[in-house]
């Protein structure tokens, strides 16, 4: 039976029985945000009991003090009722809004029935400092001149490192190494309306005031290409941190990417300078006036008791060296040193506006095991990115070391051969009876420690210290999650934690790929997993970042490197392949889609133009014949370049793509010149690839393997007339290899994808439900927490890494059905499609959209299948269920009947929903 879509609008009478609600009131996308740019866009969400619910027209006021909103004394603006149902990315239209200052707004909204909500809460947003305001002054204990550190990003051969470990050891200054402490006191006379902060410290910082701690943060601030861009952060600091009479802050340094050191293990040695501080604080007062704290030459510095910190290396504390009240009002500065004045970076001073990275779980050790007398290995039951804290006693100058790392040697001692080696933590005691500690400046990728050594719980041999108690910190982004997902499959639930738990691992100041060995931002991960990363975090804030890191890594010819920020220079393919390059151009499109925001595609129209010309410099005939390819496609051969498929079919692909995306970009912004030539240039494209890779004998494309016929179907390279053969040789191809896959990193989406936008939801379902390589099933029977590099973990480096978990995707929209409308982006309208496949018996799935929660839950009992739906307010969805020619159908209660014989003979059925709980029932 032929299967026929049925649009059928249902419509329900509209009721105003309950009044609309405004909520969740945003400014570029975060609540009450601490800096944003001087055009800000305003958003809220609206709630309702009602369904079917929807906004006319709303009214915003803004103010310079919340008491002024209360009256309704709106000083800066007034929108005044404006009819529109736009409830998000509303841009200000009002009077000046002055650099640092902050602001108060509200809004009210009438609904479909023109009857008004109340005012919502009083929300607010800072508009970021200028440059003329924080004029900064960088400070530290040496010059960039003085210290000889290293310049250069080239790759260095084992030889190499060598050399230039032994040269930077013996000829670096100790100080450029070395973390500090800086402080400056100062005295307050007034009582305080508010004060604000503006710190950057590289290569990180942490903040205190007054012996109290500001912030949340870890590895603040976040990475940059540090000679492009450097992020600053800002600090509001709570009223009681401040106090009349004496005060102090206090900044603790440390080297992070800035100044990477050649000591213990390192990836790439660069540095762009010595430790170094930038400060500003303005203090206002309730008499109007107004105080500035900044730095300068008046800071003192001194050694901090970390002797070394080191990214990829770990780091080591002496608490014997600690100074009780450093960073307090009264502390005695006599033998600290005044800091010097060093070089600026060259890199533009910005704000961070993504969010930090904080510590977001904590993990209590799951089994401890003795493997020699004295030294200990402690599981903590899950692999993550972070740092132990400890809690030991002992004797002044006793040593604790603790060695972590993904897994075990033979003799159950910790292994780092496949993740970077030597990484350790170091600890000397001072002698109290109980001291708690935990590093500030490195972090890695682990599941288990050792400590050599050491008592556990009980002192039986007072030559040792003992170790009272450990625990694992897990640290990643703070941008909170977006999704929920949970069906029948217990492979699919098992997949999706530990994909979700590599995400998490590697959501850190970029999207590393791997938490210990690498730590680097390898692009093609970010577009390839984009949709997956979206229906699971808030990546509003996270994403307009990797476009600043492409934008600065950027060559002046057009190209886009592999990495960004591009620390270290690889050459080759591994510097330059399109798979890679082409999420400048994606990402941004991407984020269009999902968030009905088109401003990344605006300010980086130049970068994507920019890479799409410089890939046509590098074409001949239109084909591009060099790249990484399918990276770590599936085969009995080793893992890495493509194999299986031509790299110059994968290369050409991707420039069709981003030539295709590009043209769309271009009309979306009514660039016709521009629009009219990429199309011409991506129909050239096309037919040229399907020249040189399309055998219209055989109806299959380059070496006729799952790569190679997924990517057409899924880019629209494929002709129409061909289509359902090339689908039907890749279903084939999948079938003869018992439902086992044979792409890589680059591949797995588009394999995934053409399956589950081609009707072939069962070919998706029966390769990858089962515990064999190449699947996460044999990843979740290998006892892992987190998803690996390679399908055989056996083989393969990292047992962290996200880049093969595109399925993601299709749990949300495929099994749950949640599909955003190209023609409506953000979600203002979408789709509800779900696919009930195999022998599943459920789905759960909820998404947090810009409007609001989507929620889309199926299950199926006997001939009965129940769908349990909700539609933000002020959004509408189509909705799409599978029916039989006999099917009964329920809306919220309603039978519905089907009218004409193609009704009754389509095996699906599509109508619209408005927003609210929606319960759908259908019976065979």
């Amino acid at each position: 039976m032929t299967k026929i879509l049925i649009t059928f609008l249902f419509s329900f009478g509209f009721s105003s029985y309950g009044q609309t609600t405004v909520i969740g009131l945003t400014c570029e996308f975060k609540t009450n945000p601490l800096v944003v740019n001087a055009n800000p866009r305003l958003g809220w969400q609206l709630m309702s009991k009602e369904n079917n619910t929807s906004q006319n027209a709303y009214q915003i006021l803004v103010a310079s003090t919340p008491e002024k909103l209360n009256t309704e004394d709106a000083d800066l603006w007034n929108s005044s009722k404006i009819t529109s149902d736009q409830s998000q990315l509303v841009n200000y239209a009002g009077h000046y809004l002055s650099p640092g200052n902050k602001y108060y707004w509200k809004v009210k909204i009438w609904d479909q029935d023109k009857i008004a909500s109340d005012w919502s809460a009083v929300n607010s947003f800072r508009i970021a400092f200028d440059a003329n305001q924080l004029q900064p002054v960088w400070i530290g204990a040496i010059t960039k001149e003085k210290s000889n550190l290293p310049v250069g990003r080239k790759y260095h051969t084992a030889t190499y490192k060598k050399e230039k470990k032994e040269a930077m050891i013996n000829a670096t200054d100790a100080l450029a190494r070395r973390s500090i402490m800086l402080r400056k006191s100062f005295k307050v006379s007034k009582t305080i309306e508010e004060a604000v902060v503006a710190i950057s410290g590289l290569g990180h910082y942490e903040l205190s005031v007054n012996g109290s701690k500001i912030g949340t943060s870890e590895f603040a601030p976040l990475w940059t290409d540090y000679d492009k861009s450097i992020n600053y952060n800002i600090y509001e600091l709570d009223k009681g941190t401040l106090q009349k009479g004496k005060n102090a802050i206090g900044v603790l340094l440390g080297n992070g990417m800035y100044n990477m050191i050649a000591e213990r293990y390192s990836k790439f040695f660069v540095s762009f300078g010595p430790p170094t501080l930038f400060f500003y604080m303005k203090i206002t007062y309730s008499d109007g006036t107004s105080e500035i704290i900044n730095s300068d030459e008046t800071w003192k510095y001194d050694k901090s008791p970390i002797t070394f910190n080191s990214i990829f290396g770990g780091e080591d504390y002496d608490a014997t060296l600690e100074q009780p009240g450093w960073d307090q009002a009264d502390f005695n500065t006599e033998n600290w040193k005044q800091v010097v004045i060093q070089q600026a970076p060259t890199g533009k001073l910005q704000p961070q506006t993504t969010p930090p990275i904080t510590i977001q779980e904590e993990f209590q050790v799951k089994e401890v095991n003795e493997v020699e007398p004295n030294t200990f290995v402690f599981d903590m039951g899950q692999n993550l990115s972070g740092f132990p804290k400890i809690k030991v006693k002992g004797q002044k100058g006793q040593h604790i070391r603790l060695w972590v790392g993904e897994g075990l040697n033979e003799e159950g001692r910790i292994s780092q051969g496949r993740s970077g080696k030597p990484y350790y933590f170091d600890y000397i005691l001072k002698g109290n009876e109980f001291e708690e500690w935990q590093p500030k400046f490195s972090y890695y990728g682990y599941q288990y420690i050792m400590v050599e050594q050491i008592n556990f719980k009980e002192t039986k041999n007072s030559e040792l210290p003992t170790l009272l108690d450990i625990t694992s910190n897990f640290i990643y982004n703070d941008s909170g999650e977006a999704g929920t997902f949970e069906c029948s499959n217990p492979i699919f639930n098992k997949a999706h934690e530990l994909i979700n738990n590599a995400i998490k691992s590697n959501f850190q100041a970029v999207l590393t790929d791997c938490p210990h060995r690498e730590k680097l931002g390898w692009l093609e991960e970010a577009h390839l997993n984009a949709p997956g990363l979206i229906f699971n975090y808030n990546m509003q804030k996270y994403i307009p970042g990797i476009m600043q890191n492409i934008k600065d890594a950027q060559r002046e010819n057009g190209l886009i490197p592999n990495i960004a920020p591009e620390y270290v220079i690889f050459g080759g393919d591994f510097t330059d392949s399109p798979e890679w390059g082409v999420t400048g151009i994606v990402l941004p499109w991407m984020y269009y889609q999902y968030y009905g925001d088109s401003s990344l595609l605006k300010k980086y129209y130049p970068v994507m133009k920019k890479y799409v010309d410089y890939l046509t410099s590098r074409a001949e005939n239109n084909i591009l014949s060099y790249g990484l390819g399918d990276w770590y496609d599936y085969g009995d051969h080793a893992a890495g370049y493509s194999k299986n498929s031509p790299i110059a079919l994968s290369a050409t692909s991707h420039y069709y793509f981003g030539v295709e995306l590009l043209a769309k970009t271009a009309k979306l912004l009514n660039k016709e010149k521009d629009a009219q030539a990429y199309q011409k240039l991506s129909s050239v494209i096309k037919d040229d690839f399907n020249k040189e890779f399309f055998n219209s004998e055989t109806k299959q494309y380059g070496t006729s393997s799952q790569f190679s016929n997924a990517v057409p179907v899924f880019m629209g390279i494929v002709e129409p007339e061909y289509k359902a053969d090339v689908m039907q040789n890749l279903v084939e191809d999948i079938k003869n290899k018992g439902y086992r896959l044979t792409t890589g990193d680059v591949g797995n989406r588009y394999l995934f994808q053409a399956l589950a936008r081609n009707g072939e939801n069962e070919t998706m379902y029966k390769m990858n439900n089962h515990y064999d390589t190449p699947g996460y099933g044999f990843q979740i029977q290998f006892g892992l927490t987190t998803l690996t590099e390679q399908w055989d973990p056996r083989k393969g480096n990292s047992w962290n890494h996200f880049m093969m978990g595109q399925i993601e995707e299709w749990f949300y929209q495929s099994l749950a059905g949640i599909t955003p409308d190209p023609e409506h982006p953000g979600f203002k309208h979408f789709f509800i499609q779900p696919e009930l496949v195999g022998d599943m018996k459920y789905v759960k799935s909820s998404y947090e959209s810009v409007y609001g929660t989507i929620v889309s839950e199926w299950e199926k009992n006997d001939n009965l299948t129940t769908y349990k739906l909700e539609i933000p307010t002020n959004t509408r969805a189509t909705v799409r269920i599978p029916v039989n020619s006999t099917s009964k159908i329920l809306i919220d209660g309603i039978p519905y009947k089907r009218q004409s014989r193609m009704q009754n003979n389509s095996k699906s059925f599509n109508f619209q929903l408005g927003s609210g709980k929606h319960l759908i029932t259908t019976a065979n």
